[in-house]
């Protein structure tokens, strides 16, 4: 459980940074740009993504210990 919450952290990070860098430097990255109902809400959006990323990495390093 502990990997699949790294690995789904980092695929948020990696969202959230891409998605920003396509807002602020308009460069074709990112996956939140190619659904339609978020258009326009783009930097919440990826702040969002980053926020969940860091959480869910949190998350997996603040379980019941190493086994």
């Amino acid at each position: 459980m502990k990997k699949v919450l790294e690995l789904l952290g980092f695929l948020a990070v990696l969202q959230g940074t891409a998605g920003l860098l396509h807002e602020f430097t308009d460069w074709r990255i990112g996956l939140v740009r190619r659904i339609g109902f978020l258009d326009g809400y783009g930097i919440y959006v990826n702040v969002a993504l980053l926020v969940l990323g860091f959480a869910l990495c949190a998350a997996a390093d603040g379980g019941r210990g190493t086994r």
